[in-house]
């Protein structure tokens, strides 16, 4: 067989060869530009002649810090495609955090975004490897700013070469890119992708038991392109030819359904705390989301609730996911096998709520206190995943060790698994309740509260007991039609019947928001923190 490189290059010269007329409709802070592949091809190509002739070599990293939006896109394959490796930057990430991973990644070069420049001239004296940054604006001058030295990036790419060819000589195990996870403890850790990585992970998406992503989508990722590169979508959307929306800056649920709408969107992906406010959105106005085949879904558990309403309510297909920054991130998916198509509504949508099967090409064992547990539903575990797009170690990271262990990636995730092989997140390792010896999943409980019809959102923390080590206390945020006229018992007699009495809440804390990770993830060790001052003030 031929041993030809798999470059992320090549993705994007496909979009162009085969589809040169399907749009990428990016939304700016000035508006809606539509680009077809053969321009976003041209100005990718000037993209990397540009970055060339400021001094960038190959394996040099070039951070954005950006939002989701075509020149973002551009430097998805610009960057690679001159050899150098692309770092998104999580623009949500404290400043002390962004110094750390701009520094640890020793970047050569900054693209950013021009309502996003405070954010880096408040930590540019702590940028100790940066020599150059980049502003990407619609604006025809760039804003004035305290960063030196500074380039407009279409001025950069007006005099670049729209005919420049991308580096071949790349081996397809060479660095293209890496991403940095949203640390809730310590500095973040980087994940570096192969270009070969990339590309597997880009035909992973394409399956018909995955995303089954094809020509005929449009897809509108709205999971940041700073998280774990918008969990690889831009790349297989752009490789398959794939009509793509890019929801740029501070959009809104309301945005979000008025774009679904006019773009006859058919899939679009998003952590939950995202669908919860467009499922909110869509109780309140009347909007088309006929075209949406599948909602993609992942960053922490679905609400079972919430997929529920999604599909009875408004007839729109929802695919739950599991994955992380370490495995680029798609590792498995939650679709019903034949034979389990015949179940009743109920007992499929059981299954649908969990993570799933594991995506072909990976493998998986779960590892409990004496060795591999058995596939039986019932016992739990550490997810381990090994796979030609799963990291082997973290970026000059000496945490490696503990994560990475002969060969397979212990994810820190407590699972089940079915005999179906159905992958059941039981709750992070950290999250994990022990109360009088016994487990309790703050997963299942939060699940189970935000079924509730006055539930907006909810999450269970632990707290220490004297007489049973910990115990559940819940975080519920309610919907606004109903701040005031629900009481605690409420929620408690609501999930009961589900759950041993000794898995229920001590302690239910109505509150306005929870707090929540960079990538809209629940916070949990600042929620503890409240919840710990809520009581004990109580107390007093």
């Amino acid at each position: 067989m031929m041993n030809v490189p798999m470059t992320v290059s090549s993705m994007l010269e496909r979009a162009e060869r085969f589809f040169p007329n399907k749009e990428v409709v990016s939304r700016t802070l000035t508006g809606v530009q539509r680009l077809s592949y053969r321009k976003i091809g041209e100005r990718t190509r000037r993209l990397s002649s540009a970055l060339e002739k400021i001094g960038v070599q190959k394996g040099d990293r070039v951070g954005t810090f950006a939002w989701n939006h075509h020149r973002h896109l551009e430097a998805y394959f610009g960057i690679p495609g001159m050899g150098a490796v692309l770092h998104t930057i999580n623009i949500r990430l404290a400043p002390e955090h962004v110094t750390y991973i701009v520094n640890h990644a020793e970047d050569s070069v900054l693209l950013v975004d021009e309502d996003l420049l405070p954010l880096i001239e408040r930590v540019k004296d702590q940028l100790s490897t940066v020599k150059a940054f980049i502003i990407m604006t619609d604006k025809e001058k760039i804003p004035t700013t305290s960063l030196h030295p500074v380039f407009s990036y279409e001025d950069l790419l007006e005099t670049a070469d729209p005919n420049y060819a991308f580096v071949k000589d790349i081996d397809e195990n060479d660095p293209a890119g890496i991403c940095y996870t949203s640390a809730t403890t310590g500095n973040p850790k980087g994940v570096v992708y192969s270009h070969r990585s990339l590309v597997l992970h880009s035909f992973a998406l394409g399956l018909a038991d995955t995303a089954a992503l094809s020509e005929y989508d449009v897809c509108m990722p709205v999971v940041p392109m700073f998280h774990a590169n918008a969990w690889g979508l831009p790349f297989a959307a752009t490789w398959f030819g794939t009509t793509q929306v890019l929801p740029g800056p501070q959009f809104t649920p309301q945005l979000l359904a008025e774009m679904i709408e006019k773009e006859k969107v058919t899939v679009t992906a998003g952590v939950p705390t995202i669908w919860l406010g467009l499922l909110n959105e869509l109780e309140k106005g009347s909007y088309d989301t006929s075209s949406l085949r599948a909602i993609l879904c992942g960053g922490s558990a679905a609400p079972r609730g919430m997929i529920k309403a999604f599909e009875t309510k408004y007839g729109i297909p929802f695919l739950h996911a599991y994955g992380m920054t370490e495995t680029t991130p798609l590792a498995t998916v939650s679709r019903l096998k034949s034979h389990q198509t015949e179940l009743d509504e109920e007992k499929m949508l059981d299954i649908r709520s969990m993570q799933g099967l594991l995506v072909p090409g990976l493998e998986m064992k779960v590892i409990g206190a004496e060795g591999e547990v058995e596939w039986n539903g019932a016992e739990m575990g550490e997810l381990c995943l090994r796979g030609p797009w799963i990291a082997d170690e973290y970026y000059k990271d000496e945490r490696s060790a503990d994560a990475f262990v002969d060969g397979w990636l212990h994810t820190g995730d407590v699972v089940t698994i079915d005999p179906e092989g159905v992958v059941k997140i039981v709750d992070r390792t950290k999250d994990l309740i022990k109360s009088g010896g016994e487990w309790i999943s703050s997963v299942d409980l939060e699940n189970a509260i935000m079924a509730h019809e006055a539930v907006f959102e909810a999450s269970v923390v632990a707290l220490p007991h004297e007489e049973w080590q910990e115990r559940p206390v819940a975080c519920v945020v309610l919907k606004d039609a109903y701040k005031g006229k629900v009481e605690k018992r409420e929620i408690i007699d609501f999930i009961a019947p589900q759950f041993a009495k000794w898995w229920l809440p001590d302690e239910v804390i109505f509150m306005e928001e929870i707090p929540k990770t960079s990538v809209g993830k629940f916070l949990k060790r600042a929620l503890r923190d409240i919840v710990e001052k809520e009581m004990k003030s109580t107390v007093e």
